[in-house]
């Protein structure tokens, strides 16, 4: 979509994730711009408990994020969706939905500790999805710190194209402007230096305005733009930036940098939606106009205690209103938008529409799902969006309820929980009858307890899984059985010869019938072989299943009244 074709609210809409490493300063950053908006009076505190998107009591309780949250404001005309995620990389399936929903990616970098492993994989994952990256070197205001090296090394790990947009000054009690200003004072490097990189880069991706640079020693960055938007887009462009959301060192700037350089819905990359059945599906071009079909996608699953399943989503395109009918994926049955509403941490804002662009929740509709795209034309029915490619829960625990009779009730406790967390994984063990949970580590599944304990209302018990062992053979050998049963009336006779080899590791158990002569009727065979299957799956050893196996059965007798299927089930079983 063109600029001048571009619907001016749309326009006007700018959405961000803070992804990043644990204790990196997300939270405090995100209400730091709140308030520097005006959309709080000051910025909350981690120690009181009072910042906006940590809003669990239990965040709360243990001073660090578990999950996404979202928060809003406007500023200078333009209207900031921002999306909080947690640094821990237990909780890594709620941090990279939140780049389903953003157009850009503020990775934040705690100044003292450096870069961490949680920021290059986010980082990576936010390339991945084509976003633009902007870089936020938060703390800067803590001794002990290496900015230079820092900045430096950023370079080295993300590339020569992570730029300063602006840097430190004043002992880091302000930064200096390194993009809009041609000079200026810095506590390192300089800024006439810098601002010539950021315009060398920047033009770089259009040929018109290298020849103008080359003509003229600089360009007007306020001329810049289009180029510079196709810069972020093709990551021609990392910008960096400093801050301390501690002082307010640099967030008004941080704020300027996201309403005046980072893109609108329709400057960055297309979202990657797919359309199709099957295994070959095309990509699908969403374009962010209110007038066309809906798409949104459900990026966030939250069970609220009043408003039931609610469904948090970002519209890509088309518009949302309260009232209107969406369809769920290939459901045939439409649902109402009953309640619409924007998330400001725990609170819910209710609005009558939402834009491409916007981020927004419905609830009170059972039918949603994460992953889910709504649409309101059923010839959109196959269009999704790429699924992100989530670590698998490989952490398991055993769970029962204390009180008997309670299996039930904590198996929704459970379900509801893995509907909120794409990297939590419930399973019933029909051989151990045991209740799993698999999660992506300790901390992961010792939270998931304490929501669980929170929810059940009750006490749980916990206990390692039980293996499931099997048992083999590591010989051949042979098996016979004669069964006969005479009580007065009609007896019971079927006689089995058997022999049974070991095979491969994971072949299996194969069954064959070499018997010849019609020793055994060919009817007799299925009674033969589930007699057989019985004894394999108690074992022989210590119970467990046998398997890779192959069970040759060669001779065996009939009695052309007596025998019955039972007869040779109870033979196949005891031979």
């Amino acid at each position: 979509m063109s600029a001048a074709s571009l619907d001016s609210r749309v326009g006007a809409i700018r959405t961000v994730a803070l992804v990043g490493p644990a204790a990196a300063g997300k939270t405090l950053l995100l209400d730091a711009l709140l308030a520097h908006a005006g959309a709080i009076p000051q910025p909350g505190s981690i120690e009181r408990g009072s910042t906006v998107s940590d809003y669990d009591p239990l965040e709360r309780r243990l001073g660090h994020s578990l999950q996404s949250s979202l928060a809003h404001f406007t500023h200078g005309g333009i209207r900031v969706h921002a999306i909080d995620t947690p640094g821990a990389a237990d909780f890594v399936g709620q941090a990279l939905p939140a780049l389903e929903a953003a157009d850009t990616a503020l990775v934040v970098i705690n100044a003292q500790n450096g870069i961490e492993l949680m920021a290059q994989r986010m980082l990576g994952a936010a390339a991945e999805r084509g976003l633009t990256r902007l870089i936020v070197v938060n703390k800067i205001d803590c001794p002990d710190t290496d900015l230079p090296g820092l900045l430096a090394q950023i370079r080295e790990v993300f590339g020569k194209e992570c730029l300063p947009l602006n840097l430190p000054a004043q002992g880091a009690q302000r930064v200096a402007d390194c993009f809009f200003a041609a000079s200026g004072e810095a506590d390192f490097s300089s800024v006439a230096d810098a601002h010539r990189a950021l315009v060398e880069q920047v033009v770089e991706v259009d040929a018109a305005f290298v020849d103008r640079y080359l003509t003229d020693g600089d360009v007007d960055p306020r001329e810049l733009h289009a180029p510079l938007e196709q810069a972020l887009r093709e990551g021609h462009l990392i910008p960096v930036c400093f801050c301390s959301a501690k002082t307010g060192a640099g967030i008004g700037e941080l704020l300027s940098v996201i309403e005046l350089l980072m893109p609108n819905p329709a400057e960055g990359n297309p979202p990657p939606f797919l359309e199709g059945k099957g295994t070959d599906p095309q990509p699908y071009p969403a374009t962010p106009d209110p007038a066309a079909h809906v798409l949104a996608h459900i990026f966030k699953i939250v069970a609220d205690p009043y408003l039931g399943k609610m469904g948090v989503l970002r519209v890509h395109q088309g518009r949302v209103a309260k009232g209107g009918l969406l369809f769920v994926g290939h459901a045939r049955k439409p649902i109402r938008v009953g309640h619409l509403f924007m998330l400001q941490g725990a609170k819910h804002v209710d609005i009558e529409e939402a834009l491409p662009g916007d981020l927004c929740a419905i609830a009170k509709v059972d039918d949603i799902a994460f992953d889910a795209v709504l649409h309101d034309a059923q010839e959109d029915e196959h269009i999704y969006l790429k699924p992100l490619d989530f670590p698998m829960p490989v952490h398991g625990l055993a769970i029962s309820p204390a009180r008997r009779g309670d299996e039930q009730k904590l198996w929704e406790v459970l379900a509801r929980l893995v509907d909120e967390d794409p990297c939590l994984r419930i399973e019933q063990a029909g051989e151990t009858h045991q209740t799993l949970v698999y999660g992506l580590g300790e901390l992961h599944l010792r939270l998931l307890l304490e929501r669980v304990r929170e929810l059940y209302k009750g006490e749980v018990l916990t206990e390692p899984p039980r293996i499931a062992y099997r048992e083999t053979i590591s010989a051949p050998a042979e098996g016979h059985y004669r069964h006969k049963k005479q009580s007065g009336g009609a007896g019971q006779f079927g006689e089995v010869y058997l022999r049974i080899e070991p095979l491969e590791r994971g072949a299996g158990f194969e069954f064959v019938d070499a018997v010849k002569g019609g020793t055994i009727p060919g009817q007799f065979m299925p009674a033969v072989e589930k007699g057989v299957r019985s004894a394999l799956a108690s074992g022989a050893i210590a119970g467990y299943p046998l398997v890779d196996l192959r069970v040759v059965v060669y001779d065996g007798k009939h009695h052309s009244v007596d025998s019955k299927e039972i007869a040779f089930v109870t033979a196949g079983r005891r031979a």
